[in-house]
Formats: structure tokens, C-alpha cells, sequence
């Protein structure tokens, strides 16, 4: 496999920005969700702007120059807002076509406001004008910009640091899926390679910016291929608007170009996948023998097969945790150039998808599209020769850096015998 897609989102639920190289922190991609919106209330209070409920915050689109975030608004015709006085009364320049935001501004002497998102709640500090008065405009009430600063929200649950989503690990070794034999077999780590870099983290607590449940949310293009089976032509899904940060897919270079897996080119490669089950065919594969490649023991991607990848190896150096599935809300049913609800079968995804996804026990009304992640210490050299070439960037608190491109070769180091259950507290 190898990652065909990175997606960073420096002001949380504005439309995904795309870049072909992308360096990952503890925290998240660097840049990604250091800024959020919120919409004031009558009485003064804040509601968090999310697509889900504010679908027109799509519309607004951003891109990095140098050391800001340059966001424009493009909306539909047919969609004018007559400012209220409020709006009105607003300082700042809020005509301006582009509204140029600094990635790291000064926080001194800016005013900070409390941000509860999943539960999880930070201090943020309030950009003020003549950002205000440039979002509010737009939305048409009024909304505020906030930034995380060195602020952090605590992670709830499903942290590999903190060893409290292991499911699997409850599961007796000689019950397990083979296929973790398979991934070991491959790729001479198995779950113990993780655990050894779960011990390098030194105990430290992980941590979140704006970013809801995980710092890194992982999708594959084979499932997407999926979803857009269930739509008429022409109507497919846009995998931007399941929010992913980093998105996978076999590499069709290596099989004739054409991304079509002819049964006659790997005849020990058998995968089907039953909708609405919850367990996977397992795979039927070759004796493992010493004679064997690894190569011969890469399956195919199949859909949905990331709900049982356990951990993930990217550019033979960098390690991701999968601890949790990624439960889907009405917003996949945007349509992304109106920043409404989509007309047609289009708007109806989440429908098609709780037909047969609804595959966590613990989120059990949601359907699951993809995997939430966390950033492991990166592979010594001594574990593999291609982590020379990407060496670790340690940093305060324990974490690391890694720097991951378009292209990148992708292999999954623990397959998981069971899918994760949702235990993230219920928000009150």
C-alpha cells in the first residue's frame, strides 16, 4: 500500500487542504486544527461550528503561504445574507476577499475563552478583529476565531500510551486471527513493535489540539471505492468529505497500472468482506515457509479491511497506532459546492452506509468509516535500514516528529483479531 492522499485542516471544519508532504507530531499533522470557530449565542455563550451543524462552513477554503493561513469564501450564487445590526456594529476590515491568519500569532494580551469539544475541554485564545468581523460576514451571525495556543485537551479514551483501548490485547494469543501471524511473519515486528515504542514514549500523556477524539484520523480508498458502488454514476462521494488526515490504497503501479486485482495474479490471495457481519473472511494464504518473500504475504487491499489494522508503518520508519473507529455523523451527506445537504441518493450516504456499517458495538447507531490514530516513537535504525534515511526529531514531553509524503509505502505491522469498541465517555 502506499498513501495516495494527505489532508491538513489548520482552522478545524473549514473545507480539507491538501499537500503532498506533511509533518506529523504527537499532537496531529503540524497545522492541522490550531483554529476553530465558534458561533455566539444569545446570553453570550459559544457553540463549536461544525459541518455537521453549520454545513456551510465548507464553503470556506484555505491554503498555506509561508507563515499563514490564507482563507477565501466561495459561496453559492443563489446564497446572500443581509447582515443583521449586530454584524453591522462589527470593527475590522470584513470586505476583504482573502483573510490572511498568522500560524503561530502572538498571544499576549489576547482574551481566552473555554472550548468543550467531545467532551474534552481546553482554554483558547479569541483572535479577535479583524478576524470576527471577516468569519461573521460570511456566516451571516456572529462567529469568533480562537486559537489553541500552547493550550491542550486531554485524550479520553482509546490512547496507546495509556493502554485503555486494548481490546485485543484481552484476546488469548492462540485465539487470535492468523492474520497477525501474517503481519508478524512480514514484517519481523508484529504487536511487540509497537509495544517497544509505546515504552520509548516514556509514560507521557497524549494530548489534543482541536482535532475531536484522536490526533490523526487514517482512511482507505478501497472503502470509498465501496460507498460510491451504492451511488448512481456520476454521484460518488469525495473521500474529502469523511475528513481524513491520511488516505491509503494498494499501489496499482505494481499490479499492471490499473488498480484491477485479477484473481490469476496472486492465486493464494483470496479476501471477500460480508456486509453487516461483524467478522471479515479471513484471508487464505501460503504456508510461511522460509523460501517465501514477504512480498508474497501482502493481500490485497480489500473494503473495510482497516477496521482490523492494529498498527501501521509508514516509510519503514514511522509508526501509527489504530486504536479506535471513526463513527459517521450527517455530515457525509454535504454536498461540498453548496454547503448544504446533497439532493438525491447523494444525501442519503449515512442511510446507505447504516444498512451494514454500524459495526461497533460501542457506537452502535453510527456507521464506521475509517480509523483514528496516534503517532508512535519512530523505528530505530537498528529495527529497519530505511529509517536511516527518516531519522526521529525528538521534542519536548517525550513525542516525535515524522515527516510522511504522497507516495510513501505503507504496511500494516498488527492485524487485530476483533474490531475496537467505542469507549470514549458520552458527552454531557
Amino acid at each position: 500500500m502506499k498513501i495516495t492522499e494527505l489532508y491538513i485542516y489548520p482552522i478545524k471544519s473549514l473545507r480539507p487542504l491538501s499537500v503532498q508532504r506533511a509533518r506529523l507530531r504527537r499532537e496531529g499533522p503540524e497545522h492541522d486544527r490550531r483554529f476553530m470557530l465558534l458561533k455566539v449565542e444569545a446570553g453570550g455563550s459559544h457553540r463549536n461550528i461544525q459541518p455537521v451543524h453549520f454545513p456551510e462552513s465548507v464553503l470556506f477554503r484555505q491554503e498555506i503561504d509561508g507563515d499563514s493561513v490564507v482563507v477565501t469564501y466561495r459561496g453559492p450564487s443563489e446564497k446572500k445574507s443581509t447582515p443583521t445590526p449586530e454584524l453591522q456594529e462589527l470593527q475590522g476590515d470584513a470586505t476583504a476577499a482573502a483573510l490572511r491568519v498568522p500560524l503561530r500569532p502572538s498571544t499576549e494580551g489576547l482574551a481566552t475563552v473555554d472550548v468543550r469539544l467531545f467532551g474534552s475541554t481546553t482554554t483558547a485564545y479569541r483572535m479577535g478583529e479583524p478576524y470576527d468581523a471577516w468569519f461573521s460576514s460570511r456566516f451571516g451571525y456572529k462567529v469568533i476565531l480562537v486559537y489553541i495556543g500552547d493550550h491542550r485537551r486531554p485524550v479520553l479514551a482509546h490512547s496507546p500510551n495509556n493502554n485503555n483501548n486494548n481490546n485485543n490485547e484481552k484476546v488469548p494469543r492462540q485465539q487470535r486471527s492468523w492474520l497477525s501471524a501474517i503481519a508478524s511473519y512480514v514484517t519481523g515486528s508484529g504487536g511487540e513493535v509497537g509495544e517497544q515504542r509505546r515504552q520509548k514514549q516514556g509514560g507521557e500523556e497524549d494530548f489534543l489540539t482541536f482535532s475531536e477524539a484522536a490526533p490523526f484520523l487514517v482512511t482507505s480508498r478501497a472503502s470509498v471505492r465501496d460507498v460510491n458502488s451504492r451511488l448512481p454514476q456520476g454521484e460518488g462521494v469525495d473521500m474529502m468529505v469523511f475528513r481524513p488526515n491520511i488516505v491509503v490504497d494498494d499501489d496499482f503501479d505494481q499490479d499492471n497500472g490499473d488498480g484491477n486485482h485479477c484473481d490469476g495474479d496472486d492465486q493464494n490471495t483470496q479476501a471477500t468482506t460480508e456486509r453487516g457481519g461483524q467478522q471479515q473472511q479471513q484471508r487464505g494464504g501460503p504456508a510461511q515457509t522460509e523460501t517465501q518473500t514477504p512480498a508474497s504475504l501482502h493481500p490485497k487491499l480489500e473494503a473495510w479491511d482497516e477496521d482490523f489494522w492494529g498498527e501501521l508503518r509508514i516509510g519503514g520508519s514511522h509508526l501509527l497506532a489504530l486504536t479506535a473507529n471513526c463513527a459517521r455523523c450527517l455530515s457525509i451527506n454535504i454536498d461540498y459546492d453548496t454547503g448544504r445537504p446533497a439532493e438525491g441518493e447523494r444525501g442519503a450516504v449515512l442511510k446507505k452506509l447504516m444498512a451494514d456499517r454500524r459495526v461497533d458495538s460501542g457506537n452502535r447507531w453510527s456507521p464506521i468509516f475509517g480509523r483514528y490514530a496516534f503517532l508512535l516513537p519512530t523505528l530505530p535504525a537498528s529495527d529497519d535500514d530505511a529509517a536511516a534515511a527518516r531519522p526521529e526529531t525528538m521534542i519536548q514531553g517525550g513525542g516525535v516528529e515524522a515527516d510522511v509524503a504522497v507516495g510513501d509505502e505503507v504496511v500494516v505491522t498488527r492485524w487485530i483479531s476483533d474490531r475496537d469498541v467505542w469507549s470514549w465517555p458520552k458527552s454531557t
